[in-house]
């Protein structure tokens, strides 16, 4: 969702004819959506047109949902991902416009809901042209497709890592990150994919979307390059569509709320292609908290 991810929008209706859907009105339908009139309104606005009976999101849910969004003097769409892939974000972290945050907390999941979000919760003055002028005023449909709260780390049974030549893994549960020290010996050849706190929940199907919080450094240096700690949110890993064919192997089996020391070789990672802050050719440790599924 490039529109959205990182950035802000903005959305309204007017006080006099806000934008309304024409057809496809029922949860999970593509909606079309007509335009508004008049002045749209100053504050963020929040319709629910059916209420699930799902949970109710929080600040750090998980939620996956499909949406269509205009600019509230158009009718022409300028993002949707009804028809394509839903959209994955945790609610009140600032993944995405904060329109957004405010008008998801406190929504249940299997609703639809509409938001009219002005431009100061939105884009604001800068717009996102080509598709969004600057002072944008933008109307969102939304449909809230799954939700979850995750714990804030793994918990269960402490598993012994005696192996000199692994890293070891901090087993604190209080959702800050773990310590994790990579010993100066020759990496691993294999895939390695042990527990180091072993969950209670059912077993990660590699079809899965799983929730979790991770720390990753390379094994050469210990040099950190990835942490959804640092950036304050869990994220989701579709297991069956990541490119790193190493984390679906690794975590395929795994049982859920387990904390799972990954070392990924590079065939099993970025292989002879660098990335941001990976070299090629480097072998990867990962500490992976799996904290739930979507």
């Amino acid at each position: 969702m490039p529109l959205l991810v990182l950035t802000a929008v903005a959305c309204g209706g007017s006080e006099n004819s806000p934008p309304k859907i024409t057809a496809g009105a029922k949860f999970g339908e593509k909606p079309t959506v007509s335009k508004g009139k008049g002045t749209p309104p100053k504050k963020l606005e929040v319709n629910v047109i059916s209420q699930g009976s799902g949970p109710t999101l929080a600040k750090g849910s998980l939620a996956e949902v499909n949406y269509l969004g205009q600019t509230y003097d158009s009718d022409t769409p300028f993002d949707t991902s009804f028809g394509k892939q839903p959209f994955n974000l945790v609610v009140g972290t600032g993944q995405v416009i904060k329109g957004w945050d405010q008008a998801l907390e406190g929504q249940k999941a299997g609703s639809r809901i509409t938001i009219t979000i002005p431009p100061d919760l939105g884009y604001g003055a800068q717009g996102q042209p080509p598709q969004i002028p600057p002072n944008a005023t933008l109307f969102f449909v939304v449909d809230i497709l799954k939700g979850v709260t995750p714990p804030p780390s793994a918990k269960g049974t402490v598993q012994p890592q005696n192996d000199s030549s692994l890293p070891k893994v901090g087993t604190n549960t209080d959702g800050k990150a773990p310590s994790l020290d990579v010993p100066k010996t020759t990496a691993p050849k294999n895939l390695v994919s042990n527990y180091v706190i072993e969950g209670t929940g059912p077993q990660v199907k590699n079809t899965d979307t799983v929730i979790v919080q991770y720390k990753s450094v390379l094994w050469d240096g210990a040099k950190q390059f990835d942490s959804t700690y640092e950036r304050g949110a869990p994220t989701t890993l579709t297991l069956n569509q990541i490119p790193v064919k190493g984390l679906s192997q690794g975590l395929t089996g795994k049982k859920v709320g387990s904390r799972v020391l990954l070392v990924l070789p590079p065939d099993q990672a970025f292989g002879s292609q660098p990335q941001n802050g990976v070299p090629a050719n480097s072998t990867l440790v990962f500490s992976m908290d799996i904290l739930g599924t979507m």
